[in-house]
């Protein structure tokens, strides 16, 4: 059997940090952030960890990443 590829767009949105926790950008960050108050946009800078729900599948997909 061959060794799973990491998935290319998942490995451009995650990081993993040097304790082994993933971060991730947030949502809604992206455009018409003119329409977005002041504090939203500067909340959404930044990244935040990945639920802990989703940490099985995201390490299946990235692991080819250290």
């Amino acid at each position: 059997m061959p060794k799973q590829k990491t998935h290319s767009g998942l490995k451009k949105r995650i990081k993993v940090t040097g304790t082994g926790k993933l971060q991730r950008g947030h949502a809604y960050s992206n455009h018409l952030a003119s329409s977005k108050t002041t504090k939203q946009n500067r909340q959404l800078r930044g990244e935040t960890g990945v639920h802990k729900s989703d940490y099985k599948r995201i390490k299946q997909l990235i692991s080819g990443l250290k």
